[in-house]
This record gives C-alpha cells, sequence and structure tokens, in this order.
C-alpha cells in the first residue's frame, strides 16, 4: 500500500507556469506507475499523464501534450507535474495516482492523493 501528498497547487496567471509534487509513503514507490489526474467543478475526473517505474515511455493527454511534463525522482519516492503556459481551462482539481497496470483509465488506480487545486485566471 502507498499514501500519496500532493502539493504545489496555487493560483496563477494564463501563460504561467506550477509545478506539482506527489509525495509517496512506503519503501515501494518504484513498483508502481504514476499518473496524474485532473477534475474539473462539474465534470469527471480525466486523465492528463502517467509514466512508467523507471521513469521512462511519459504519455500525455493530448489537451496537455507540449505544455506539461511529468517525471519522477524515485530516490525521494515523488512524481512532479510541470505545467508550462498554463491555460483557464487548465484550473481543476488535480490528483496523482499509484497502480500497477500501464494505463490512463482511473479504475487501474487503487490508489489516489487528496488533490491539489490549480486556478489559472485569464
Amino acid at each position: 500500500q502507498v499514501q500519496l501528498v500532493e502539493s504545489g497547487g496555487g493560483l496563477v496567471q494564463a501563460g504561467g507556469s506550477l509545478r506539482l509534487s506527489c509525495a509517496a509513503s512506503g519503501r515501494t514507490f518504484s513498483s508502481y506507475v504514476m499518473s496524474w489526474f485532473r477534475q474539473a467543478p462539474g465534470t469527471e475526473r480525466e486523465f492528463v499523464a502517467r509514466i512508467q517505474r523507471s521513469g521512462a515511455y511519459p504519455y500525455y493527454a493530448d489537451s496537455v501534450k507540449g505544455r506539461f511534463t511529468i517525471s519522477r525522482d524515485n530516490a525521494k519516492n515523488t512524481v512532479y507535474l510541470q505545467m508550462n503556459s498554463l491555460k483557464p481551462e487548465d484550473t481543476a482539481v488535480y490528483y496523482c495516482a499509484a497502480g500497477i497496470r500501464y494505463s490512463s483509465s482511473l479504475d487501474e488506480f487503487p490508489y489516489w492523493g487528496q488533490g491539489t487545486q490549480v486556478t489559472v485566471s485569464s
């Protein structure tokens, strides 16, 4: 089992940047595929990015490709989401999630953080 805690959210103007962090407890962090999801008010939670156990093969939703970068540091038990060129439509609560399968489906991720709010003003 793994516990996840996100940080780094906040209020930023359109075009700005934020870096989200997700710290994991336990000694098995490197055995998990890690992903970021987001949920805007009144919408379903949606996939943003995922990364393999080794840090290879990052994969992104089309809506963030070229602007967001997912990375991980297994020595620090942390996964990151660097968000550049932010748009108002990126406003959402961002969640990190841990799972076994390399998937974009919410159902494949049994472990979730509490979320961190990102608000992008126009």
